[in-house]
């Protein structure tokens, strides 16, 4: 016969162990809940990439593996219709692609970067540069200042995300010098390669989310700081500020500014007369003597009023500053690195946007400043 069981008395629980237990939960909250790695901001964390095929304007964050074996790519879908491009692109949180064909590294021009005010969480950078000496050691210069940025600066300066391509041919011409560069005979072969490599920039890094690309070369030392928003604000598919040049004026003894890129042009019918009589593989330069085409400038259109909102349709753009509608792009014009309606690179692609539907606008009171050699 069984016998009745006595009462049961539990045991006394240990303080330590509640203690121990309620920190193990905290923890464990911290851990789902909590940031996944320093630096990264919430609206950062929802965009960053989980794997290395995640699109290149994501920033990439290390994936954790299960068993020591990486997780297999994603699978995304991306709506593009979504994707806003609009004259408000900071309210509406818009992403900015900022692409720079480097040959030199110029602090100024890194200065000048880092005071740019639109958001630098909504902004990609995207490098090019040569497999030379003077590319090499641009690269070693441009590599020192990312690390100092994206790891010791407030988090309010460190950029979206950063590539840096290396080009996989070689350069026309052995001298980024100004003189040299800007020589006639070598202009069909320099602007070829920078036409190729313009486009290697180009499809490596436009990503799905991208609204806005700003062309910024490397020896841009000086813009506003609201230089995104201000030609945003436009609302125009390509816009152009004027690119001018600071120099010391020895007759007036005094600093003085002089124009520089005159690839930003209204066409003329002593320009489209030469090119009718050309052989297909020909060219039309401009600012040359020994090729006088008469073109409009835009160098040359400052108003009286200095009214930096003035605009004024062109027929070609230089890429010194130039910002871009990510659709333009997305439609098909490119940078030919060929006689495009003997036009070639920045202005060829003017053309080719103009062939798709897109006009492309300058601002000839609006300033931004090239590096005086």
């Amino acid at each position: 016969m069984a016998r009745p069981m006595g009462p049961v008395r539990l045991k006394k629980t240990n303080p330590v162990t509640i203690v121990l237990g309620a920190a193990l939960c905290i923890f464990i909250l911290y851990f789902l809940l909590g940031p996944t790695g320093s630096g990264f901001s919430a609206s950062r964390k929802a965009t960053a990439a989980s794997h290395p095929l995640s699109p290149p304007t994501s920033p990439f964050r290390k994936p954790s593996t299960s068993g020591g074996k990486p997780k297999p790519p994603p699978v995304t879908r991306y709506n593009l219709n979504n994707v806003t491009i609009s004259p408000s692109p900071v309210e509406n949180r818009e992403n900015v692609l900022i692409l720079t064909p480097m040959a030199r590294f110029y602090q100024q021009y890194w200065d000048n970067l880092m005071r740019l005010t639109y958001p630098h969480e909504l902004i990609t950078l995207g490098f090019i540069l040569p497999k030379t000496k003077e590319g090499n050691a641009a690269t070693t210069e441009l590599q020192k200042q990312i690390a100092k940025t994206q790891k010791s600066s407030p988090e309010r300066d460190r950029f979206k995300s950063i590539i840096i391509l290396r080009q996989d041919f070689e350069p026309p011409i052995p001298s980024q010098d100004e003189g040299e560069r800007h020589k006639m005979q070598n202009q069909k072969g320099r602007r070829a390669a920078m036409a190729k490599a313009r486009n290697s920039l180009l499809f490596t890094t436009l990503g799905p989310a991208t609204s806005w690309v700003l062309w910024l070369d490397a020896d841009i030392i000086e813009t506003p700081p609201t230089l995104i928003q201000d030609l945003a604000l436009h609302d125009k598919p390509l816009v152009a500020p004027n690119c001018f040049q600071r120099f010391y004026n020895a007759e007036k003894k005094a600093m003085d500014e002089r124009p520089y890129d005159f690839n930003n042009w209204q066409d003329s019918p002593t320009a489209q007369e030469l090119a009718a009589k050309m052989g297909p593989d020909d060219i039309l330069l401009e600012g040359y003597a020994d090729m006088a085409t008469y073109r409009a400038l835009m160098a040359y259109m400052q108003g009286e009023d200095d009214d930096q909102n003035m605009e004024v349709p062109l027929d070609g753009v230089g890429g010194t500053a130039l910002l871009v509608k990510a659709d333009v792009h997305r439609d098909g014009a490119m940078f030919p690195a060929f006689p495009f309606y003997h036009l070639i690179e920045t202005e060829g692609f003017a053309r080719m946007a103009k062939r798709l539907g897109w006009q492309a606008t300058g601002l000839p009171n609006y300033k931004v400043y090239h590096y005086n050699e």
